[in-house]
């Protein structure tokens, strides 16, 4: 079994993050692998476990990636790719990176593209839809639970609190939610073996692309913190007084009657 799972660089939302001229600033943030791709990874390593075959972790972005590559590696994954833009293009949204990775799975062989619901830094969940489109595949969002035999796959997958089951046939993409499983550490053979691990290292020059070819349809504008919450009001006095002064406040402060 070919599988392959879609990896992002992201913050570490658990370290402090500062902002500077609207952006966030890079040089003081701590970097991992996005939590819902851990889930990813897990699955996958588990797949190949009950089915045989073959790992490979695949990210885009620049040579800082290639520790959480190497991460995930450590963790049971068989190979790495890094899709190095550093030199090519400055500003990506989903589209950009669905067309790249469109672009590079054309004419290879998989069964199943795993990657996380969505990304803890910006949450737009819309890579793998994107990608399962663009390759004309089948695909299920925020699994929870997955079954193959031969060509078919049976899947749980969490609709706002309620479970749904679908079966659908691979090739197939599939994006992991919270509760599919619980990612392992990287031990300390994994570590060392993944040292000797292949990571191959591409550009767009490798697979056909121009800068033309993968320009984003959206932009950021600015990044800013959320405004600071006041103190909550203590209303004081007889109870018709406390009454009489909340429906004040509603209607004119509030503005919600």
């Amino acid at each position: 079994m070919n599988i392959y799972v879609l990896l992002k660089r992201t913050f570490d939302t658990e370290e402090k993050i500062t902002l500077s001229n609207g952006s966030i600033d890079e040089g003081g943030a701590e970097f991992i692998i996005n939590p819902y791709d851990e889930y990813a990874i897990e699955e996958a390593i588990l797949l190949k476990d009950q089915h045989g075959g073959t790992v490979t972790v695949l990210t885009i972005g620049n040579e800082e990636a290639e520790k959480q590559l190497r991460t995930a590696l450590a963790m049971g994954c068989d190979q790495a790719v890094l899709i190095n833009l550093e030199d090519d293009i400055e500003e990506s949204d989903p589209f950009t990176t669905s067309k790249i990775l469109a672009h590079y799975f054309k004419g290879k062989a998989f069964d199943i593209i795993l990657g996380g619901n969505v990304s803890i830094d910006k949450s737009s969940g819309q890579v793998g839809p994107r990608l399962a489109e663009l390759l004309d595949i089948p695909y299920v969002t925020t699994i929870t639970k997955i079954m193959v035999d031969g060509k078919t796959a049976v899947i749980e997958r969490d609709v706002e609190g309620d479970s749904e089951t679908i079966e659908t046939s691979l090739p197939l993409l599939v994006t992991a939610q919270q509760g599919l499983n619980e990612p392992r550490y990287p031990s300390l053979p994994g570590i060392m073996k993944a040292k000797k691990k292949p990571l191959e290292e591409l550009e767009l020059d490798d697979l056909n692309l121009d800068k033309e070819d993968i320009a984003p349809k959206s932009k950021t504008i600015e990044v800013y913190l959320p405004p600071k919450k006041e103190a909550g009001k203590i209303l004081e006095g007889e109870l018709e007084t406390q009454v009489k002064e909340l429906f004040t406040l509603l209607r004119t402060e509030a503005k919600v009657i």
